[in-house]
């Protein structure tokens, strides 16, 4: 039994070792062996390529204005252990976690002594799961990874989102979108409704055929609901004769598409008996913020975080950054995954900024010194060794500019502690 958070954090350490191991066995044998808290659990299911932390996050702020005690499911944290578990946006305590992960550990240890070894994010699950169905109304729940065999996709939600769909994760999820997006698809229900937002034809093509499959009645950006720029940080959404006027604190068109989807769910959700005053959940959109996503955390100079972690979201990134930094000078700090489509994401990076830096940061995944020197010489890029000192350097910066730092959310996250810290 665990007494301490310094020994729950170093088990999970531990437990590290599993890795990754797409399949639902494991997590249903936990879920069982907890007394299926999944069953209790009102919640929607959100996947996708990119948006889909964002959209989750207008949704719960519109359910938290409606007074709906609110829980959240996230992957990755920001915040260690305890910031994958939310309600009404404060992460579950570090005891809760202790005497849940207690509750949960003879069911481990059988799993464990039957060679079943749940992984550490299927762990995180069913703790998730186990507090939201005991302490929520209403919980927003999104994916890790994929869909169809991601763990999270072990519980009938109200409604199901499916922000988009794009190349991500091409080892575990396949090559081409129609291949991922048989994945994403996965979370769709039987007779349970699914939003889905922009996407290429094939991709919406698959999600179209599988909610047809389930009778479940599908919503699709464009079709039954739609959105219009009129401001820099304000659009309007409408469906039917419905209308909204719609103000964000989120920059970039790809914000409003995610918040489209939040008020389409709204809409739905309304219809399922989840009441809601869509004039109070559409104004909580302004004060939607999440971390990590074009998250400006230092003034003068400006220095803003994005999780730009594949081609789709350097797009979106490169777009809003853009115009975020007219008429400064602007810089670039960049860090991934060795698995990502990195020439890509660079090539579109120095389409839009002279001054690039590439940096290594500590993750088995993470690009080497060596494979970061070697895209230096081609694309013809600066090379630092130790991101601190960049990431101080910025700071000092005495003149007018913007400074972007982009790439893997498990380097944004080590930035924005940093960074964070510092200002404490």
């Amino acid at each position: 039994m665990f007494k301490t958070f310094i020994e729950v954090e170093t088990f999970f350490k531990k437990r590290s070792e599993f890795g990754i191991k797409p399949g639902l066995e494991r997590i249903h044998s936990l879920l069982d062996k907890a007394g299926n808290p999944e069953k209790k659990m009102k919640a929607v299911h959100v996947a996708g390529t990119n948006g889909k932390g964002s959209t989750a996050s207008f949704l719960i702020d519109g359910l938290v204005a409606n007074g709906y005690k609110t829980g959240f499911f996230t992957s990755p944290s920001f915040s260690g252990l305890t910031g994958h578990i939310y309600i009404n946006k404060e992460p579950i305590s570090e005891g809760a976690f202790i005497s849940l992960l207690n509750q949960l550990l003879p069911a481990i240890e059988l799993l464990d002594e039957q060679d079943m070894h749940p992984t550490e994010f299927e762990i995180i699950t069913v703790l998730a799961i186990m507090h939201l169905a005991e302490q929520a109304e209403i919980s927003v729940i999104e994916t890790g990874m994929g869909g169809r065999f991601d763990t999270t996709n072990c519980f009938e939600p109200i409604l199901s989102i499916i922000t988009n769909v794009s190349i991500d994760h091409a080892s575990f999820l396949g090559s081409t979108v129609v291949d991922i997006a048989e994945h994403k698809a996965g979370i769709i229900k039987h007779n349970r409704p699914v939003i889905a937002g922009e996407m290429k034809d094939e991709a919406f093509a698959v999600i179209r055929e599988e909610a047809t499959g389930k009778s479940a009645p599908i919503f699709h950006i464009g079709e039954e609901f739609q959105y219009r720029k009129t401001w820099p940080d304000s659009f309007i959404w409408t469906s039917g004769g419905k209308s909204y006027d719609v103000k964000l604190g989120m920059s970039g068109v790809h914000q409003m598409h995610n918040a489209s989807l939040a008020i389409a769910g709204f809409a739905l959700l309304d219809e399922e008996g989840v009441l809601i005053d869509m004039e109070k959940a559409v104004k909580a959109l302004a004060e939607t913020a999440v971390p990590g996503r074009f998250e400006k955390v230092h003034s003068n100079p400006d220095i803003i975080l994005d999780g730009a972690h594949n081609p789709d979201g350097i797009r979106s990134f490169t777009k809003t950054a853009k115009a975020f930094a007219e008429g400064k000078s602007s810089k670039v700090v960049f860090s991934a995954f060795r698995d990502k489509d990195i020439s890509s994401m660079l090539e579109q990076l120095k389409e839009e900024f002279n001054h690039i830096v590439l940096v290594p940061f500590d993750h088995p995944r993470a690009l080497s010194i060596e494979e970061e020197k070697k895209l230096a010489e081609k694309y013809n890029l600066e090379l630092k060794t130790d991101w601190h000192s960049v990431v101080d350097e910025m700071i000092e910066e005495k003149e007018a500019s913007c400074m972007f730092i982009t790439g893997s959310l498990n380097f944004i996250l080590r930035v924005r502690e940093y960074i964070l810290s510092k200002h404490d």
